[in-house]
């Protein structure tokens, strides 16, 4: 049976399973996976959510973290509201100066959780892609280490590529455990990996602070 097709089977799947649960994309099954497997987000967490249009992360963080959790969604573009009291979503880019304190005045303290599921706009030439992705996600990082309290946790879209080694190093000097993950719901012929690094080093704050 051709691999092609296999893959399109469950790209499908997951397409009219999220349809069939009321989930805004398929993606949501992407974290939701991860989360289950490795805990990383728990009942009562704040979560905040980079780059979150459509909203399908803040659906499956919110089912985690219930009503004593709270989530916020970050994006570009605005995001269809949600009628939980304990989610809410701004418009802001998290790569400016601006965005942390734009973000923390939302929070109702330091987040437990920092999730990105941030893509960059694809040029279609994979070597401009795979840096455009990695400088993504070290611009979620340098944002997470100002909004994490000690042991929190940051689960990151990522692209497979020469510049992934690089960027895993870096994780590992600010978080104890940090490994590089692929989802079921991840097509198996794409690029698209996903970082969760656990954990945050109390002197990863401390530097952040100075």
């Amino acid at each position: 049976m051709p691999k092609a097709w296999i893959q399109d089977r469950k790209r499908e799947y997951y397409y009219k399973k999220a349809k069939a649960e009321n989930y805004r994309s398929r993606a949501t099954y992407k974290l939701s996976q991860t989360a289950m497997k490795y805990r990383f987000i728990r009942r009562g967490d704040v979560v905040v959510d980079l780059g979150a249009a459509p909203g399908s992360w803040i659906q499956a963080a919110r089912k985690i973290v219930g009503k004593t959790g709270f989530v916020l969604g970050v994006d570009l573009k605005p995001i269809e509201p949600f009628s939980h009291e304990y989610v809410r979503t701004i418009i802001a880019d998290f790569t400016e100066p601006e965005a942390l304190q734009q973000i923390l005045d939302f929070l109702p303290r330091k987040a437990d959780v920092v999730l990105s599921d941030a893509s960059p706009n694809i040029s279609g030439v994979w070597e401009v892609d795979n840096a455009r992705q990695i400088d993504l996600a070290a611009q979620a990082l340098e944002l997470t280490l100002s909004l994490l309290r000690p042991s929190g946790n940051f689960f990151v879209k990522v692209f497979e590529g020469n510049m992934l080694a690089g960027f895993v190093r870096t994780v590992k000097k600010h978080f104890e455990v940090v490994n590089v993950i692929k989802p079921k719901a991840s097509r198996a012929k794409s690029s698209e990996m996903y970082l969760l690094a656990m954990d945050l080093k109390t002197d990863s704050l401390a530097e952040e602070q100075s």
